[in-house]
């Protein structure tokens, strides 16, 4: 029995460092995704940083969705993650299509100077 206690503990410890390891990654890619966006003035390159946003936070989930119980994986965290991705490939495709008409009727990218033309 006691052997048995000491097992589950050093799963638990493991789980728990592995839980560390997905959310460092995550707050990792939260950051460059954040950097991204705060720094650049290119369309393409901002919608990499969203694209990089919602990684972090699908990494997340599913970091979480094991960590809940032992040897169990949420399916629900899974479905949330799929779902997540197919809609994010559908806001990326909109949101290339946007900078590729904009780059062909004002020939630039610039997020200001796309602004500036505004008025």
């Amino acid at each position: 029995m006691l052997h048995c206690d000491a097992q589950r503990g050093e799963e638990r410890v493991q789980q728990m460092i592995e839980l560390s390891i997905n959310l460092l990654c995550s707050v990792a890619l939260y950051m460059l995704g954040l950097y991204c966006l705060g720094t650049t003035r290119n369309m393409i390159r901002l919608i990499i940083g969203v694209e990089i946003l919602t990684t972090a936070a699908n990494l997340n989930f599913i970091a979480f969705s094991s960590y809940a119980r032992p040897g169990y994986v949420d399916p629900y965290a899974h479905s949330i993650v799929i779902m997540s991705i197919v809609i994010g490939a559908c806001v990326i495709a909109v949101a290339l299509t946007m900078a590729v008409h904009a780059y062909r009727h004002y020939q630039t990218l610039d997020i200001r100077e796309l602004r500036r033309l505004r008025w």
